[in-house]
């Protein structure tokens, strides 16, 4: 153990002339490293609602879970699944009729006694716009998440997360239990909240090619407009909206819309650069130009990368089987201007993670990650109901721990596990009010580090945007315009400014 130890120790040292903002102060400054591994699509009591300590599942009472139909009243049971339990194409396992005369109460999926589906099977994925999230959480109550889904019961649907690898991982370090993603609604949006605290936005949309992609809502600026043919309960039926689209009447993108550059869904123009989507397409946004937290950490020569699982096979657009279901609308630095095809700075911080993220494994082993590191798990692994599922995601972020706590950066390093946002699934806790974009549903947080509190759970209210704010005090970076008016908004609103991560850490280990 001692010759381990004294290994480390030295591997950490040779490690440590590469980054030249090292020192050996105590406290925040003991962390060299900082790895962002973000997952996809589930909400807190989704995977850790029985989880020990934690603001889960255990002692609630109807008031807590009941769900509403759209004309508040409370459902006399959940509606079925829409479509059945699971995901579209798949040789069906649970059918809707199965699923039928739920009562109106959070239910465990993988129940031997009931629907009997285990994590490892994809199931249904629920809708999760900006708009419904908000509808959903309903000023706090989160009794509407039925009412607004297209998957009817499967959003109140939870696992016995203790069967999972990373339960077994949030036991060993910290488990945040009141952490929110940062934005309402979807994966698209709250990517770009995790590198820039801001909301993409499409100049002069009304005459653009995304004239079409411009939601029609309520008065209230949050309703998408229910259209006349819409079912009047949710036992009926999904809502129908009148026009829910990508963009809100004022032209901000909130929903999935395609990046300008290649990798995207979007092929080149003919013609064109190969390098670029064609700009004519209505799904394709500008490049966008606010100010990154990878600008603030290049302008104070701080290296850092975003890691894509299969970004270089996606490039190539080989056909790999099986498939890793590359999502072009998770990489959000591929929509900045300052990063554009050709540039230095897109050779030097966008990087291929490999298939399986055998690149980042590689660069781990190596002891050759930079000082602030994302990585995001290709498609297949990376939990998001439809295309993945829960066990195999869990299981790669869990082998990825493993390399990481064997690196040579190991012993100065945190790393912070999380989803971008709930993928349509109910939690009880209410967000805290902040600004216009969120915060939206809570979400799982692991923070895992030398220096993180050894099986804590820790209640400090968080979201997204944490991780920024102790990049930000880490590194002595100026703050985002968003991080302030994040806490400007939840101050006016009686709430506390969001935390740091600091709570999570214990530096006199």
């Amino acid at each position: 153990m001692r010759k381990h130890l004294l290994l480390l120790a030295l591997l950490a040292a040779w490690s440590g002339a590469f980054y030249p903002h090292h020192t050996n102060a105590a406290g925040i400054d003991s962390i060299d490293v900082v790895v962002v591994i973000y997952a996809e699509n589930r909400s807190f009591d989704n995977l850790f609602g029985l989880f020990p300590g934690a603001n889960g599942l255990q002692n609630l009472t109807p008031a807590d879970y009941t769900q509403q139909d759209r004309d508040g009243s409370v459902l006399k049971e959940l509606p079925p699944i829409w479509g059945g339990l699971t995901a579209k194409g798949m040789i069906p396992q649970v059918t809707q009729e199965q699923t039928a005369h739920l009562p109106n109460k959070p239910f465990a999926i993988d129940d031997p006694n009931g629907l009997n589906t285990p994590a490892s099977v994809i199931t249904n994925d629920p809708g999760h716009g900006f708009f419904e999230n908000q509808l959903q959480i309903n000023g706090g109550k989160n009794d509407r998440f039925v009412a607004y889904t297209d998957v009817g019961a499967l959003v109140m649907g939870y696992y016995d997360g203790s069967k999972l690898p990373l339960w077994n991982i949030a036991k060993r370090y910290t488990l945040a239990d009141n952490f929110f993603m940062a934005a309402f609604g979807g994966s698209f949006l709250n990517h770009f909240w995790l590198v820039c605290a801001c909301t993409p936005y499409y100049p002069n949309a009304d005459r653009s090619p995304a004239r079409n992609m411009i939601s029609v809502v309520d008065a209230d600026g949050v309703t998408p407009k229910i259209a006349a043919n819409s079912p009047k309960s949710a036992l009926d039926g999904q809502p129908i909206f009148v026009k829910y689209r990508s963009l809100t009447p004022d032209f901000y993108a909130v929903d999935w819309m395609q990046p300008p550059y290649q990798p995207s869904a979007i092929k080149p123009a003919p013609g064109g650069d190969p390098a670029y989507a064609n700009p004519r397409a209505p799904v394709i946004l500008p490049p966008q130009t606010q100010q990154t937290i990878g600008d603030l950490l290049s302008a104070k020569g701080i290296s850092w990368v975003w890691f894509a699982g299969a970004w270089q096979v996606t490039l190539d657009r080989k056909d790999v089987k099986p498939a890793p279901y590359f999502q072009y609308h998770h990489q959000p630095f591929n929509y900045f201007a300052a990063l554009a095809p050709g540039t230095a700075a897109r050779a030097e911080h966008l990087k291929d993670g490999g298939l399986d993220g055998g690149e980042f494994i590689r660069a781990i082993d190596n002891g050759r990650l930079p000082q602030v590191t994302f990585y995001k798990p290709q498609g297949n692994l990376n939990k998001h109901a439809g295309y993945a599922d829960v066990v195999t995601g869990d299981q790669h972020i869990a082998d990825v721990i493993a390399h990481l706590e064997k690196s040579p950066q190991w012993p100065r390093m945190l790393v912070i596990v999380t989803y971008d946002e709930n993928g349509g699934f109910w939690d009880h806790v209410a967000p805290p009010k902040g600004d216009r974009w969120g915060p939206g549903t809570r979400i799982p947080a692991i923070i895992v580090s030398p220096f993180a509190k050894k099986g804590f759970v820790d209640h400090t209210q968080y979201d997204t945007t944490s991780i920024l704010r102790f990049i930000t005090k880490r590194f002595a970076l100026p703050m985002l315009p968003g991080l302030r008016t994040r806490d400007e908004a939840l101050a006016a609103n009686g709430s506390q400014p969001m935390g740091d991560l600091t709570n999570a850490l214990d530096f006199s280990q």
